[in-house]
């Protein structure tokens, strides 16, 4: 198995290659391009509902045209951004009906898939059907188990992202931590068992400045996804309050609650029964781990908060890296202090030996 070359497949990227997670209700147009031109690579947020009178469509073909427009054309015509599915929605299946289309004419560089039901596997039939595609976008499969990261594989995608459980929002409830997970996938990766295919490994989960990108790369990966880092760019759609919140917390391992209970709290139902989420940790949370029920809460939420101060209770997804970010600055700065920041770490750790 050859590590892929990340600088070749998206030639204007700058190794170590940083991509911002393609959160919901955080990435948007202006975030995406600025890290694409800061030598990384920027993903529209998610979408999920993929009928025929899909708003979230409707929205990602809007977001796709902005960013050409934000990014100038290529000679190639492809949009050097990505996007992403989360693929347990039951709408999946008509994908190849509803999403092939937009893929053909508006040619995104890459497509992110995540989440699908335990029950229904669809990634391997949507990612036959996006490589009959010309040009293609190079896939990218989002997991948190070795056994996930094989089934990706083998479902044909280009990357694996290897997210951690120090991730911020959803995740795998049946995780591990990036420090084992990355190498035991390139291990997996360097074996016998895929020979001959190129696959890129990027790492996520925790990661939050240029410590964490150097560390993640001598793990054996080709490049790192941040999210929490970028819930607070400028060009970040996270609502002030939420950005104050992250900009406020530390101690991410005590601050943040990695549970079912942050969907369960707020009746969330996009989520199947092999996702959690990690959420900043506020009064509800101490309330429930001192034994109140979901129920208790969810009624308290309604009755003993105006509707604005139950929302900033609960869902301010955040990683366990949150207090590591301190300040608000544009994406693109994020991405470079980042890489060049990583690249003179590593120069020094090898100039100690």
């Amino acid at each position: 198995m050859s590590p892929a070359n990340l600088e070749e497949w998206f030639p204007w990227t700058k190794s170590p290659v940083i991509c911002n997670g393609p959160m919901l209700g955080v990435a948007t147009p202006k975030l995406a391009t600025e890290v694409t031109k800061a030598g990384g690579i920027g993903f529209l947020p998610s979408a999920f509902d993929v009928t025929p009178s899909s708003e979230q469509l409707e929205k990602l073909v809007s977001d796709l045209t902005d960013s050409q427009t934000l990014l100038g054309s290529t000679s190639s015509g492809v949009i050097n951004v990505g996007i992403s599915f989360i693929t347990g929605h039951e709408s999946i299946t008509q994908f190849s009906e509803t999403v092939l289309p937009i893929l053909e004419k508006l040619r995104p560089a890459a497509l992110w898939l995540f989440a699908p039901d335990g029950l229904v596997k669809p990634h391997g039939t949507i990612i036959k059907a996006v490589k009959s595609l010309d040009p293609a976008p190079r896939v990218f499969v989002q997991v948190g188990n070795v056994t996930a990261a094989r089934e990706a594989v083998r479902d044909g995608a280009d990357v694996i992202v290897c997210q951690g459980i120090d991730a911020g929002g959803h995740q795998f409830r049946r995780g591990m931590g990036v420090v084992s997970f990355v190498p035991e996938v390139r291990d997996m990766l360097e074996g016998d068992e895929f020979g001959g295919r190129e696959i890129g490994v990027l790492g996520a989960g925790g990661i939050s400045d240029e410590r964490g990108v150097a560390a993640t790369m001598v793990l054996g990966a080709d490049g790192v996804v941040m999210g929490t880092r970028f819930t607070v760019a400028e060009e970040s759609s996270y609502p002030e309050f939420r950005k104050q919140i992250v900009l406020s917390t530390v101690d991410g391992g005590t601050s943040t609650f990695k549970s079912p209970f942050n969907d369960q709290v707020s009746n969330l139902s996009l989520w199947g029964p092999l996702y959690d989420g990690r959420a900043v940790v506020s009064t509800i949370h101490e309330r429930f781990l001192k034994g109140a029920t979901v129920q208790d809460l969810q009624k308290s939420l309604r009755e003993d908060y105006s509707s604005e101060e139950a929302t900033k209770l609960v869902r301010t997804w955040a990683g366990t890296g949150v207090g590591l970010v301190k300040e608000i600055k544009p994406a693109g700065e994020i991405v470079t202090e980042a890489r060049e920041g990583a690249k003179e770490l590593i120069r020094k750790l090898a100039g100690r030996f």
